[in-house]
């Protein structure tokens, strides 16, 4: 599928944050048919029981997808919200240090809140994870007073990404 722009990561989030030591540093990618989707691997840091992903760490990766998905599908990284609930479905363990790939997909879009589906698959094409969640909109001032956005998002760095190979 091919990519049309990718998403900028930010400084210390869990999920895509370049500066944060214990992160996941996943890029994000704006995709023609209006998804989102990564292509990432969790470290051994990210576990649980040995060779599996901690559950908790496997939710952050659908809920990051999922606000991201919106982004997507209004090609503008000026919506934001806050998570009201997230569902996930434990299909099959996850690993690290393998390539896992993402996808979100907004299924329902309002002027005040939105509903994502979002999953995680292995190289193979195999549904690792996936879940549903709702975000309520708002603006960043509504979420929390010091908070600048732009200044955290900072990092757009081009990694030369123009397909991901996903059926």
């Amino acid at each position: 599928m091919k990519v049309l722009s990718k998403q900028r990561n930010s400084k210390m989030c869990i999920m895509c944050g370049l500066d944060n030591e214990y992160g996941v540093k996943a890029p994000f990618y704006d995709m023609e048919d209006g998804s989102v989707m990564t292509v990432f691997s969790y470290r051994e840091q990210h576990q649980s029981y040995p060779g599996r992903v901690h559950g908790g760490l496997i939710s952050c990766m659908l809920d990051e997808m999922g606000l991201r998905a919106l982004w997507a599908l209004e090609r503008s990284e000026e919506s934001f919200g806050v998570t009201t609930s997230l569902e996930t479905k434990f299909r099959k363990p996850v690993p690290y240090g393998e390539k896992i790939i993402g996808k979100g997909v907004i299924v329902k879009n309002t002027p005040h809140f939105c509903v994502a589906e979002v999953g995680l698959y292995d190289r193979h094409g195999v549904l690792l994870s996936n879940g549903t969640v709702n975000y309520l909109k708002l603006s960043v001032a509504d979420i929390g007073k010091d908070i600048s956005a732009h200044e955290e998002l900072c990092y757009l760095v081009d990694d030369g990404v123009t397909e991901i190979d996903f059926e």
